[in-house]
């Protein structure tokens, strides 16, 4: 930044003396052309520079004018003995005239008429002074609010040096309670397979990592039951963690049992909560969240009930108890036996497991608790018609599948809403059918997300089930063991095909029991893998896809040219597909419909897709996201996705 306000740029002096240098070398070599012209210009030069200086003569006088009127005399005194640092600026942001005070405090004691004010209130301008009510400035180490009023030919400013004040507002922040809730996520299942004495030093290792790290930020740590720690820090310390993303992790990770399983834990912080209380209930709130999420990261609640998440690199834990699953399908029946009826609704452009789990509930429902139930899909939009159309040839004239429309007609104050493989109410078949009804029953095994259906009766979140389908085959077994028919039960084998790739990903024994269960129950292998057939425009446009797709930081990327009938099906199937591709760990397929881009992403668990397509405003599972980014062209979507997998998209510890 320059130092002085100049009226012209030393260097067209320079420039002026260097043509008349020049003109009369060129007079002395007896080039008398090149002479004149030279003589010409640099005459030129040195009018341009005095007009220049004549016209800011004039504009000196005027604001020297302007401050002799405002400090003559007895306000000369008055201003130049004032205690609050006071500068009078000039149009061009030049410093006409500045009291004692500002000198000492702010100018450093030496004369600093003719400077920029930008120098001192950087980086805000003086306009942006002025429509404030106070700017916070820097100058030196002091601390300072700059307030501006306008005036004919300047501004006034004046400084309140503040610096005491706000040290103080900083230590009162940085002192700040934060409560933190740790959970060890794992402690079960690495104590089922381990010894007991190694189960002992796990489970010492990881009290004492999360000891120590507590003690490193100043504060304490004391366990609670049910693996539960309870740790007590502030505000400066939580800030450093955060700029460290949270290194504790990490070292937790690095504790190992047996070859290739780690430990992992989950945290909940709380931060700028008004009280202790609600502090320790934000951070449950965040533990809940952390752990919806798969696990292996920490959730940060803020204010305005926003969040940030960090880690979440490690692929779930499969939970082997089935407690939990018998109390919610009690739970479940009860409420189906107080209702007038049931609606069971997925996603939008629902698919084989949204579809396959309405209707094994539908069966369960009406099969096995005589309640008239309806499953709500928009036939026009779902990705799931072999299954609509194989439930509609079994049920001959019985109605199972109504419009969004059509269930409207159907609501009563004792209506309950089943809704299954998603829990976002921006990604339901209908978002006005959900807020009509009040009893509502959430179903779903994706990551948990921020924004999400909190008025639900009951909340049957499973982030390490494969997929909604296994969730509701495990569910109808406590219902009606016997309800399903061969159809039922292979919409929902094809849902569990679906979400683990033919139990490839995401497949654990529990989801092998499921399927077992569905064989015996009459699925036939051949028939569900006739629902994954594609046409062969289909396979042509998926394979053009694939060949156009490109590999940036392990992660393949393609874009479908243009819109056609399958494409949501086929953009799904090609990014399944780059993942075969050697050395591609997460696949992305950018494809539009209508105004819209939308993006299917996929991985094989090395790396987060969900938190790299929910900074793209969507959500999903740590294999499957989505995303849909409106009133963007190909391009614009693609460098969007390219910033967010720099971001987010990292590999776990120990992988490169």
């Amino acid at each position: 930044m320059k130092k002085k306000v100049w009226v012209a740029s030393p260097v067209c002096f320079i420039l002026a003396a260097a043509m008349l240098i020049m003109a009369l070398i060129s007079w002395a070599m007896d080039h008398r052309l090149l002479f004149i012209a030279e003589a010409v210009m640099a005459v030129l030069a040195i009018v341009a520079i005095a007009i220049v200086n004549i016209r800011f003569q004039g504009y000196v006088y005027t604001s020297v004018k302007a401050a002799k009127k405002a400090l003559f005399g007895k306000n000369y005194d008055a201003l130049e003995r004032f205690t609050m640092p006071t500068a009078i600026v000039g149009e061009a942001g030049d410093i006409v005239w500045a009291n004692a005070a500002f000198l000492e405090s702010a100018g450093g004691v030496r004369d600093c008429r003719g400077e920029n004010v930008m120098k001192f209130l950087y980086p805000h301008t003086i306009q942006q002074v002025v429509a404030s009510k106070g700017t916070d400035v820097t100058i030196g180490e002091r601390r300072f609010t700059a307030f501006a009023s306008k005036t004919e030919s300047g501004h006034i400013l004046c400084f309140v040096d503040d610096t005491y004040y706000k040290a103080i507002n900083r230590e009162y922040v940085e002192k700040q309670p934060v409560v933190a809730l740790a959970h060890f996520d794992n402690r079960e299942e690495l104590a089922r397979d381990s010894s007991g004495s190694e189960d002992a030093r796990i489970a010492s290792e990881v009290e004492q990592i999360l000891t120590n790290w507590a003690q490193s930020m100043g504060g304490f740590l004391r366990r609670l039951s049910g693996g539960r720690f309870l740790i007590l820090t502030d505000e400066a310390h939580i800030r450093q963690a955060i700029e460290k993303r949270f290194e504790v992790l990490d070292k937790i990770r690095e504790i190992k049992a047996g070859e290739r399983r780690s430990a992992t834990v989950s945290i909940g912080v709380a931060r700028g909560a008004e009280s202790l209380q609600e502090a320790e209930q934000w951070a449950r709130k965040a533990l809940e969240m952390a752990l919806g999420r798969g696990g292996d990261q920490v959730a940060v609640k803020q204010k305005n009930d926003t969040y940030e998440f960090f880690g979440g690199l490690s692929k779930g834990v499969e939970k082997r108890d089935k407690v939990r699953t018998r109390v919610i399908a009690a739970t479940l029946s009860d409420h189906i036996k107080e209702a007038d009826n049931v609606l069971i609704m997925g996603h939008r452009f629902s698919d084989l497991d949204a579809m396959g789990a309405a209707v094994g509930l539908w069966s369960a429902i009406t099969k096995a608790l005589h309640k008239p139930a309806f499953v709500v899909v928009d036939r026009q939009q779902t990705l799931a018609g072999q299954i609509v159309e194989r439930i509609d040839a079994q049920s001959g004239d019985r109605v199972v599948f109504l419009s969004p429309m059509d269930a409207m007609e159907q609501l009563s104050s004792r209506t309950l809403l089943i809704v299954v493989d998603t829990h976002s109410p921006d990604f339901v078949e209908s978002r006005e059918l959900l807020n009509h009804v009040s009893r509502v029953v959430v179903i779903d095994h994706h990551r948990l997300m921020v924004k999400r259906i909190d008025n639900a009766i009951v909340f049957y979140h499973e982030p390490y089930a494969s997929s909604a389908s296994e969730m509701v085959a495990e569910l109808v077994q406590y219902i009606g063991d016997s309800t399903l028919t061969q159809q039922e039960a292979e919409a929902l084998l094809a849902g569990i095909m679906l979400d683990t790739k033919s139990f490839v990903l995401k497949t654990g024994v529990r989801t092998f029991e499921a399927a077992a269960y569905l064989r015996r129950r009459g699925a036939d292998t051949v028939e569900v893998k006739r629902m994954f057939a594609d046409s062969i425009d289909s396979y042509k446009a998926k394979y053009k896809i694939v060949s156009e797709a490109e590999i940036v930081q392990n992660c393949a990327i393609a874009c479908a040219e243009k819109e056609f009938s399958d494409i949501r099906v086929v953009s799904s199937q090609a990014a399944d597909e780059l993942l075969s591709i050697r050395g591609v760990k997460a696949s992305f397929v950018i494809f539009p419909t209508g105004n819209v881009m939308n993006i299917s992403a996929r991985s094989l668990g090395d790396i987060n897709v969900q938190v790299v397509m929910e900074v793209l405003g969507g959500g999903g599972h740590l294999t499957m996201a989505a995303t849909q980014l409106p009133n963007l062209t190909a391009e614009q979507a693609k460098s969007k996705l390219l910033a967010a997998i720099k971001e987010k998209a990292q590999l776990p510890v120990g992988q490169k």
